[in-house]
């Protein structure tokens, strides 16, 4: 199995390790405050990284791997480059911070954010049960250790613990549910499992009820309602720096293992799960959205608003198979993807802003924290300001352009449920416009706490202003990236 032609496939994620462990060795040897050489050999990894996905992105190519356990396709690829890019951003982001709270005394946080990468590397090219589940774990065992960064913190360390208990719970569903399913077909291959659940020779039930456990699973690594406990503790409890990498790029794998999983292995079955999703997603949102509204502290309230989106990509997900057709399969899940990306997109740039007014010995995690923000720095409170109203989905920003193509695959299904669900859905975004616009209104109305100016290294002052600019420019003109999605779903599905 050990093959050129798997180690050829297999490129990006061999570099990725390979690099991440050589940085770990050299890191032994660094010893100023800010990890000036880790930072920089990591950046560079992540770079070369992006790099390689991006040009096998561009191929356009479907290659299995070590006897069909892994595959690089379109899909798979692009998000690996959109996860690598999201975790620089991360780290540029996050390093002033870390240092400020002495988190920086070794590298590890920046190694365990390569082996976090590596984690979802490896869940999105699974197309095995055993290989996901291996990628799973290796994500999540470095954001554990990534959230109680901060051992001294004791608000972090109990954040670490029921992310650990509550993550442990979730990963123990999702094995049950696909030793569950091996059980029934005999097989951990994904494209084989399908071919003998389409089959027909196995039991409904036994396939429903190894279902159901995976869907609980995929729920809590999406942090969709009533799985959705972990996230408001572990927002708030983790260090902002460690909060924005594990609301960012790991989403992107979620979203993988769904369309891995439900799509790839068990669509036969998605009259089951569709129904599954549904429930979730009307949860979600409105668990989301109300809960969002009591919040004072802001790190909570964008928890909580990431459960209400993640309602809207169930909605994506759920309405690619109407009766047993699989005609606007395609149009629903780059719906889903193009809404994943963009979320993405706008957390980082929000929880930026976060890390940039913290300094030492001030978080800056309440809502009155940004009281008065306009009058201090006009360019912050815009790129907060645009984040926040693309969140609530107002034009013409990106998180419209999102929300109105998850909409739109809904409607087109012509089912009268799909339509009811479009209209709650933009029910629930309309209430959950509140806690978003309360938050632009303490910024451009309320007295500022503090008369002092925000200032910001260069780097991050030039990565936030682009990442707030492309929220703006990808909602006036999302086509390019809705054609991408599109068309890696379409060439995805395809083989």
């Amino acid at each position: 199995m050990l093959d050129k032609s798997s180690l050829i496939t297999l490129a990006p994620e061999i570099v990725l390790l390979a690099l991440a462990c050589l940085v770990s060795l050299v890191d032994l040897g660094v010893k100023t405050r800010l990890r000036n050489l880790t930072y920089l050999l990591t950046m560079a990894t992540l770079a070369a990284v992006a790099w390689l996905t991006a040009g096998y992105a561009v191929q356009d190519q479907t290659l299995y791997a070590f006897g069909g356990m892994v595959v690089s396709d379109p899909m798979g690829n692009w998000l690996k480059f959109f996860a690598t890019v999201a975790m620089m951003v991360c780290l540029v982001y996050g390093r002033p911070y870390a240092a400020d709270r002495d988190m920086l005394r070794g590298g590890e946080m920046f190694i365990l954010a390569m082996f976090s990468l590596l984690g979802i590397f490896v869940m999105i090219s699974g197309s095995n049960f055993l290989v996901i589940y291996l990628g799973l774990e290796l994500l999540t065992l470095c954001s554990y250790a990534l959230v109680a960064l901060r051992r001294d913190n004791a608000t972090a360390t109990e954040a670490a613990m029921k992310y650990f208990v509550l993550g442990a719970m979730a990963s123990g569903f999702l094995l049950y549910g696909l030793s569950m399913l091996y059980g029934a077909t005999g097989s951990l291959d994904i494209g084989t499992v399908f071919k003998i659940v389409n089959s027909g020779q196995v039991k409904h039930q036994v396939l429903v009820f190894g279902l159901v456990f995976i869907v609980s699973g995929l729920a809590f690594k999406l942090g969709a309602a009533p799985f959705h406990m972990w996230i408001p503790d572990v927002y708030q409890g983790a260090p902002t720096s460690v909060t924005i990498m594990i609301g960012s790029a790991p989403e992107l794998a979620a979203f993988a293992i769904c369309i891995r999983l439900l799509v790839e292995g068990l669509l036969p079955l998605a009259l089951d799960w569709q129904q599954m999703l549904m429930l979730l997603a009307i949860a979600s949102l409105a668990i989301g959205n109300l809960a969002a509204i009591a919040q004072t502290n802001l790190k909570r309230m964008l928890a909580y608003s990431t459960i209400g989106q993640m309602g809207f990509v169930l909605l994506g997900l759920l309405s690619g198979v109407v009766n047993g057709n699989t005609l606007s399969a395609a149009n629903a899940y780059s719906s889903a993807m193009f809404y994943i990306i963009t979320y993405v997109l706008t957390t980082l740039a929000s929880f930026g802003i976060i890390l940039l007014l913290a300094r030492e010995g001030f978080e800056s995690e309440e809502i009155s924290d940004l009281a008065g923000l306009n009058q201090r720095s006009p360019l912050y409170a815009g790129v907060m300001a645009v984040c926040l109203f693309s969140l609530a989905g107002v034009p013409p920003l990106v998180g419209f352009y999102a929300k109105l193509a998850v909409l739109q695959a809904l409607v087109a299904s012509g089912q009268t449920l799909y339509i009811a669900l479009a209209i709650y859905a933009v029910m629930m975004s309309l209430i959950g416009s509140f806690y978003y616009l309360r938050v632009v209104k303490v910024m451009y109305f309320d007295e500022p706490i503090t008369a002092s100016t925000v200032s910001a290294p260069m780097d991050v002052r030039v990565v936030l202003t682009l990442n707030g600019a492309l929220v703006l420019v990808l909602g006036i003109v999302p086509g390019g990236l809705m054609t991408l999605c599109a068309q890696a779903i379409i060439k995805t599905l395809a083989t």
